[in-house]
C-alpha cells in the first residue's frame, strides 16, 4: 500500500478469480502505461488457476495485492477501494485492458475530469472474431433514459474516489452495483460528469453479465435499481416503454434480434418514444 504523504493520481483496481491468462493481459497492459501517477491494487479471490504465480511475477510493479477468499466481485471491489489512495479510481477487471500505452497519460493530460469521466470502450469476444466500439454517451444524453436501458462502460470510467467516501458499491447485487452506483451518483445526487472522447479500454465479452444465462438476473437486478431510487410514478411509464423494447418484434426476428446493431435500433427507437411522451406529459407531471 502507497504509504506516501502524495496521493497518486489514479488508483487502478483489477478483481480476479481463476482467470490467469486474462489476468496476464491486464496486468501487462498497466504495466506499461507511459503514465506513471497511479498504484495498482489486485484483489484475487483465492484463484487455484496460476492466477496468484501470474501476480507474483509482476509484484514488484503492484502497490497492492491479496489473494483471500470474497463474497463476489462487488466485494473484491470494495476491497480495493478501501486500500485505494488514489484521487481517481478506475476498475479494471481481469480479462480487461486498457487499449495502448499512453492512453492514460492522453487522459490526465489532456482533460479535466469531473467527478465522474468516461470514455469509449471496445468490447471484444474471446477468440476476437468480433471487435464493437461502444461510443458513450455525451453529457446531454446521460439521462435517466440512458440508465434504464444502459450504464456507463466501467472499464473506462474514472470515478472520483470522494465519492465512495460514505457509499461503496452495494453488495447486494451481483451484476448491476456499478449501475446502481451511478444512477445514484448522475441523476440522484447530480455529480459532475464529463465524457472523454476517446477510446480507453478493450472489454471482454465473456464475463457475467454478458452471459445469457444472467439476462434474467440482469433484469432483476434493473428492476431493483428503479425500485429502490426512482418514484413509483416515473418507474412505472419507463416499464411500459421497456415492454416496448421488448416486443414481439424482438420475438419474431431472433437472430437479428441478438445483434448489437439490432439492439441499438431499438434502444434509439424507444428514446424517441420516451422523448415525445415526455413532452406530453410534462405539464401534467407539473401540476
Amino acid at each position: 500500500m502507497n504509504d506516501s504523504i502524495t496521493k497518486p493520481r489514479l488508483s487502478i483496481i483489477t478483481v480476479n478469480m481463476n482467470n490467469a491468462g486474462g489476468l496476464r493481459k491486464t496486468i501487462e497492459s498497466v504495466v506499461s502505461q507511459t503514465f506513471t501517477d497511479f498504484e495498482y491494487i489486485i484483489i484475487d479471490g483465492s484463484s487455484t488457476d496460476g492466477s496468484v504465480e501470474v501476480i507474483k511475477e509482476f509484484a514488484d510493479r503492484i502497490t497492492f495485492w491479496v489473494s483471500e477468499p470474497d463474497m463476489g466481485i462487488y466485494n473484491a471491489m470494495n476491497k480495493g477501494i478501501l486500500k485505494s489512495n488514489g484521487e481517481y479510481l478506475q476498475f479494471l477487471n481481469s480479462g480487461d485492458w486498457l487499449v495502448d500505452k499512453n492512453v492514460l497519460l492522453n487522459v490526465f493530460e489532456n482533460f479535466t475530469l469531473a467527478d465522474i469521466s468516461y470514455g469509449h470502450l471496445i468490447k471484444v469476444n474471446r477468440d476476437k472474431s468480433e471487435a464493437i466500439t461502444y461510443q458513450a454517451p455525451s453529457e446531454k444524453k446521460l439521462t435517466f433514459a440512458h440508465f434504464y436501458f444502459d450504464s456507463l462502460p466501467h472499464p473506462s470510467t474514472f470515478i472520483l474516489r470522494e465519492l465512495f467516501k460514505d457509499q461503496l458499491y452495494d453488495e447486494e447485487y451481483t451484476i448491476a452495483a456499478d449501475k446502481k452506483f451511478f444512477v445514484d451518483k448522475i441523476i440522484i445526487q447530480n455529480c459532475s460528469i464529463k465524457q472523454l472522447d476517446c477510446v480507453i479500454a478493450c472489454f471482454n465479452t465473456d464475463g457475467i453479465s454478458h452471459s445469457l444465462k444472467n439476462q434474467a438476473l440482469i433484469q432483476e437486478e434493473n428492476s431493483r435499481i428503479i425500485a429502490q431510487l426512482v418514484p413509483p410514478r416515473i418507474a412505472s411509464d419507463y416499464e411500459l416503454l421497456s415492454a416496448i423494447k421488448h416486443s414481439t418484434l424482438v420475438k419474431y426476428i431472433p437472430q437479428l434480434a441478438k445483434t448489437n446493431r439490432f439492439q441499438i435500433l431499438v434502444t434509439g427507437i424507444v428514446a424517441i418514444l420516451l422523448k415525445l411522451y415526455l413532452l406530453i406529459n410534462f405539464k401534467k407531471w407539473k401540476q
